[in-house]
């Protein structure tokens, strides 16, 4: 069952409010925003108060409505692997990023875990877009349990609060893979921006905070035409789940994800100004749990022999659905692909979880980059390091010569 949490008023009370034992490992974050303003634009805040921030964002006074999703009854093992050997100096590698963690999964083993940024493995960071890879598989456990009938259904069909607007001949599809043809703006650096607004408009009465923003938004070509990323599709894609299965998202993580997934720690999911958790944004969750989710992914989302998502689901979701302009990449269903079969679930500001079939891999990152939102540099250097991980393992035989 997911609780909601109240925003608590100062950062007295989240002093106060801490987890346990787990409390102290906030201190000094508390301590840097109780003497720092901060705002709630999130993308224009400084690289000091990222770093603060990050690891408490379902505490902080301006956005701390979340709701939890608990821990698992059964976490499941992480157990130790042989180290992996790398050319690459790694603890250079995670400065250059600025990483608060890193962890390398192979074959179901621990194979390496760092932290950085006076972060450790009790803490929880918050994902940004990873969450739309959660959402994502949250569509096709609502298909697989008949919530929603069809991918080719029109959106408007389950919110009818679309119908009228330029959503009203987009199938979910089109949401899921961004070619909507709707216009929007993911400029992080523009204050005027779609991503940088929407969360601040005033609703209309009796309606739910995103969708109030996203009906007025006009047609700039027509659906299926056009890939464009935006974050307010993917939290449009929050909003149909929500409203086909009729419970939030969080519970329905807990149910379909959290808890078979076998997940060590709570997480928590946070909330619009209307109260639904944001479908685009925002998990908060420990290092291990999202390589836990990149297992459970890895694995087809098995739960007692038989997968929470449709047949072919994977195959669909995680290769080329729509097409980046990128050489070698592409998009699916709210997951960032590779022609080699590889892909991954990509977050502002370095947060990611990478998995590799056919090597049984998985990379988990959470970071800060220093340099913006999407610093390109920072972005080359990871992907630069996921090959690298790849070549160490063809070096060790993982993958079978042909």
């Amino acid at each position: 069952m997911a609780i909601k949490k109240a925003a608590p008023d100062t950062l007295g009370v989240l002093g106060a409010a801490g987890e346990g034992g787990r409390g102290s490992l906030d201190k000094d974050s508390l301590a840097f925003l109780a003497t720092t303003p901060i705002h709630n634009e999130v993308l224009f805040w400084t690289a000091p108060q990222r770093d603060a921030a990050f690891r408490m964002m379902d505490r902080l006074p301006l956005l701390a409505k979340s709701h939890v999703v608990p821990a698992s009854d059964t976490p499941s093992a992480l157990p130790a692997g042989a180290p992996l050997k790398l050319t690459t100096d790694v603890d250079a590698y995670m400065a250059g990023q600025r990483n608060a963690a890193m962890l390398i999964v192979q074959d179901g083993t621990l194979r390496l875990e760092r932290y950085g940024l006076g972060f450790g493995s009790e803490g929880r960071w918050t994902s940004f877009s990873v969450a739309k890879s959660f959402t994502s598989t949250l569509v096709g456990a609502a298909v697989k349990d008949g919530f929603i009938k069809s991918l080719d259904d029109k959106v408007s069909l389950y919110i009818p609060d679309l119908n009228g607007s330029a959503y009203d001949d987009v199938s979910v599809r089109q949401l899921l893979t961004m070619t909507s043809g709707v216009k929007w703006s993911e400029d992080y650096n523009d204050p005027n921006s779609d991503v940088a607004k929407f969360n601040k408009q005033e609703p209309e009465a009796g309606m739910e905070a995103l969708v109030s923003y996203m009906r007025k938004l006009p047609r700039a070509a027509p659906p299926g035409t056009r890939w464009l990323y935006s974050t307010g599709e993917t939290n449009l894609v929050g909003t149909l789940v929500q409203q086909a299965t009729k419970k939030p998202l969080a519970t329905y993580l807990a149910e379909k994800v959290w808890g078979p997934a076998g997940m060590e720690q709570q997480a928590t999911w946070l909330l619009s100004k209307t109260g639904q958790e944001i479908g685009g944004c925002c998990v908060q969750a420990a290092s291990r749990d999202y390589a836990r989710m990149g297992l459970f992914i890895l694995n087809g989302a098995m739960v007692n022999g038989t997968s929470i998502v449709p047949d072919g689901w994977w195959c669909d979701a995680t290769t080329k659905r729509a097409d980046i302009g990128e050489p070698g990449r592409g998009y699916g269903y709210q997951w960032w692909t590779f022609d080699d079969g590889s892909f991954t679930a990509r977050g502002i500001f370095g947060q990611g979880i990478f998995i590799d079939p056919k090597r049984k891999l998985v990379i988990v990152s959470n970071a800060n980059w220093a340099g913006g939102a999407s610093d390109p540099l920072a972005m080359a250097a990871r992907d630069a390091f996921y090959r690298e991980v790849q070549q160490a393992l063809d070096d060790e035989g993982v993958v079978p010569a042909k």
